[in-house]
C-alpha cells in the first residue's frame, strides 16, 4: 500500500496547471506573432531600400560612362540620346563603349527583384522625359525605377514613392 502512495504522488500535471500553463503560452503567442510580423516587413523594406539603391546607381555609373565615351568621342551621340540605359536588361549585358573598356563593362549581374511585388508587375520605370512622381514611362530610356506596390510602408510612405 505504501508503494502505491508513492506512485500515485509523483503522477503527471493537474488539469488546472495544464490549463494555467495553456494560457501561458497563448498570451506568449499573442505578443511574438505581430514583432515577428514586423520583423519581416522590415526586412523587405531594408531589401527593397538596397535593390532601388543598387539599380540606381547603376544606371548613374551607366550615364558617367555614357559621358566619359562622349567625352574621350568613342562614341558619337545622336539626336534625343540621353545616355541613360535603354531597359534595365542593358546594364545586365554590359557595354564597351566603343572601347573606352577592353570589355562589356557589367553594372548588375541580375536585376534585383522588388520585393512587395506580389503581383509580378516589375519594377515601375521612369524616363529622362518624365515628371518625377509619373507612374507610365513615356520615353526611351531608363532613368528611374520605382516599387509598384500599394502597400504602406512601416514609416507610413508608400513603398511606390521611395
Amino acid at each position: 500500500m505504501l508503494k502505491l502512495r508513492r506512485f500515485h504522488s509523483q503522477s503527471g500535471m493537474t488539469l488546472i496547471e495544464l490549463v494555467i500553463a495553456m494560457a501561458i503560452l497563448a498570451i506568449l503567442a499573442a505578443v511574438v506573432l505581430p514583432l515577428a510580423e514586423v520583423t519581416v516587413t522590415r526586412t523587405k523594406e531594408l531589401e527593397l531600400r538596397r535593390a532601388l539603391r543598387d539599380v540606381r546607381t547603376a544606371i548613374d555609373e551607366y550615364r558617367a560612362d555614357y559621358g566619359q565615351a562622349v567625352a574621350e568621342k568613342k562614341i558619337i551621340v545622336t539626336v534625343g540620346e540621353t545616355g541613360y540605359p535603354e531597359t534595365l536588361e542593358v546594364l545586365v549585358e554590359g557595354n564597351d563603349w566603343g572601347g573606352l573598356y577592353p570589355y562589356k563593362k557589367k553594372y548588375l549581374r541580375r536585376i534585383p527583384k522588388d520585393p512587395f511585388d506580389r503581383n509580378e508587375y516589375g519594377w515601375g520605370l521612369r524616363s529622362y522625359a518624365d515628371d518625377a512622381d509619373s507612374t507610365v514611362c513615356g520615353g526611351d530610356d531608363v532613368y528611374d525605377i520605382y516599387s509598384q506596390s500599394d502597400e504602406v510602408a512601416l514609416d507610413g510612405s508608400y513603398y511606390r514613392d521611395w
